[in-house]
Parts: structure tokens; sequence; C-alpha cells
């Protein structure tokens, strides 16, 4: 039986926009009202057309809310830069090298999909001229009727940025900043006028502006510090992976901690915390119990039951969204898991 559809298209991963637990308690939305979304491959062997469109139309048929596309334009063979989301720092990419563009594969969902939210996860800001990223990511929610979001970040990869020829790697964090507002002035502005340190125009002509208004959903990946303020100066909502070994949120506790510090970092800085919306990308989903190295079960690991009561919890956090991690090396397994998700855990949350 497919999960149940959300009335506008996306359910409550479109609701994201800063507006998301309006009508939530102290604690979020209520876990009951929870949404989900996976990947669709960029590299391996499911990277080609045709297997990306039946995963597409598959997770749509069974109710999925989001499909997301991750960002890479070259892998350089020799990486010295850490992989914040792996205990060894390894990239796993890097051992067929391969990686589609983010932009094109989106577009390319857009015209095999009718009702999911299309996500960025992330787009790494410095990775592309934002004046063009900004008409690109508008031409997308035009041609998808208002689906996409932009789940962005600031990149880790200094080799990338060098192959690309990219603004300083160690600038990043101010390049993303300030794409980030070029994006909006482009989105918004009729003429476009925009004077920063990193990119300028003057009275230009950026229609059509997105189908969503103001814009399309920012989504600011990212744990650490800088991350949090970028939220809270200039994102729709937070979208943070959950196994950064520098920022772990592989708990209830971890997440609610870091939770309650973008929170008291949005009142410090003037921003209502209830208008930053919540999703997760977890960082694993096992049908097996996974032990938690303290002798306890891990997080999202275990029975169908078990693994719905800790997106209960997550969803009386406040989070809407949750991302999981559903790939395998063929279509058949991929699609089985999918299934196998939406039969058995998320109706055991309304979903």
């Amino acid at each position: 039986m497919p999960m149940r559809k959300a009335g506008a298209p996306g359910g409550r991963c479109a609701m994201l926009a800063g507006v998301s637990r309006q009508d939530a308690g102290p604690e979020g939305p209520r876990g009951d009202r929870m949404d989900f979304g996976f990947s669709i491959p960029h590299r391996g062997p499911l990277a080609n057309p045709a297997d990306q469109k039946r995963l597409a139309q598959t997770g749509e048929r069974l109710g999925y809310a989001a499909l997301t596309v991750s960002d890479h334009i070259v892998i350089p063979r020799d990486i010295e830069s850490k992989y914040p989301y792996s205990e060894t720092g390894d990239f796993p990419g890097s051992r067929s090298g391969e990686a589609l563009e983010m932009i094109a594969l989106l577009a390319f969902l857009c015209g095999v999909t009718e009702k999911a939210r299309l996500i960025t996860s992330v787009m790494v800001l410095p990775h592309r001229n934002p004046v063009l990223a900004a008409k690109q990511l508008a031409t997308a929610d035009i041609l998808s009727g208002g689906r996409v979001t932009v789940g962005c970040g600031v990149g880790w990869m200094r080799e990338e940025f060098e192959a690309v020829g990219l603004p300083p790697f160690d600038e990043r964090g101010r390049v993303a900043d300030e794409y980030l507002r070029v994006f909006k002035a482009v989105w918004t502005g009729d003429p476009a006028s925009f004077a920063g340190d990193y990119a300028g125009f003057s009275n230009v002509s950026t229609l059509p502006h997105p189908v969503q208004k103001p814009h399309p959903p920012l989504w600011i990946g990212g744990e650490s510090m800088p991350a949090l303020r970028r939220v809270v100066g200039l994102g729709d909502a937070w979208y943070p992976i959950g196994n950064n070994p520098r920022a772990m949120l592989d708990s209830l506790d971890r997440y609610r901690a870091r939770r309650d510090l973008l929170f008291r970092t949005a009142e410090a800085a003037g921003r209502d915390p209830s208008t930053i919306g919540l999703a997760y990308s977890a960082p694993w989903h096992f049908e097996e119990a996974a032990d938690d190295g303290a002798g306890g079960r891990r997080f999202l690991t275990g029975s169908a039951q078990e693994r719905a009561g800790d997106l209960r919890a997550l969803g009386e956090l406040g989070v809407s969204c949750v991302f999981l991690n559903f790939a395998a090396r063929s279509i058949e397994r991929t699609e089985d898991r999918l299934s196998r998700f939406a039969e058995e855990v998320a109706p055991l949350l309304g979903s």
C-alpha cells in the first residue's frame, strides 16, 4: 500500500520555507505528519536514465514526498581533503571517479516526475557562477511547476575547488553567504542589481522568476556553528546529515542539543525559531538492530516498530522531512528497500 499522499506537491517537505511549524506546539509538528525522501544516484550502476527514471517514478507511486540529487563536478584522483561524513575521512566517490552534474540531473527529474519535491542535496554554492545557477534553478522551478528546493552548503574538497577554478577554498563560507544573497536578488528583482565582493551586476532583467514566492526554499546544510548562523541569517530550514564525526547527530539527545543551539542562535539574532524548518538526512537505516557502541540499539536501526519510534521522536522535536539511504547495487534491491519502508514503517507514522 502506498504511503498517504500529501495534499500539495512535496507534502510537508514543500512547507519548510519558514512556516513549517506554524501549527505546532513548543516541540514542533506532531510526529504523525512526517514526509520521507531518498536520493537519486548520480554515480554507480544506477546512474543511467532508465534506472533513474524508474526509481523516481517508483518513489512517487509509493508516496515518497521528495527526491534528492548530489553535487560533484569533478573527482580528483588524489584527494587529501577529509570527507566530513565518515570516520576515516575517506570519500566513497573517489573509487569510481564518476559523478553526473547536479543541475542537469535536476532538469531530467523535472521531466519524469509530477509530484515529488526535487531537492539539491546539497548544492555546493561556490561551484557555480551564482547568476547562472540562480537562473538554472528558477528554470527548473518553472518546468517542475514549483517543486524545487535548494539544499545548499559550502563544500569540503579543496582539490575540486582548485580543479574547477573556483573562488579560494578558504573563503568558501563568505562566498556561499554572498551567493545566497545573489540568488535572492535574481529571483525577486525586476530589474535586479547586486554589488558584492564576489559578484556584481546592475539593472538586469532576470525574468522569468521562480514559481514559488518569494523564491524556492533554501535549506542550509551543515552542522557547524557557521552553518547554524547561515541558517538563521539566510535560510528557511536546517538540513543536517547525522554522521559528521565533529558534530554527531546520530541520537535523539545529540540532535536535540544541536537543534537547541540553533534555536538559541536564532533568538540571539532576533529571529523567531519557529520560522526555521527542520529536515534531517539520516546517516543509516538498517532493518536489523545495530549496536551503538555503548550496548544499546543504534538510532534508526531495528524492527519497523523501533525505527518508527525513532522517527516519531524526531517529529516531536520538529522534524518534518527525513531522508533515508536505500541505495543498493541493483535496481530491484533498491526498489525492494523503498517498498518495504513504505509498507512496513511509514504506515506506523500515519505517513
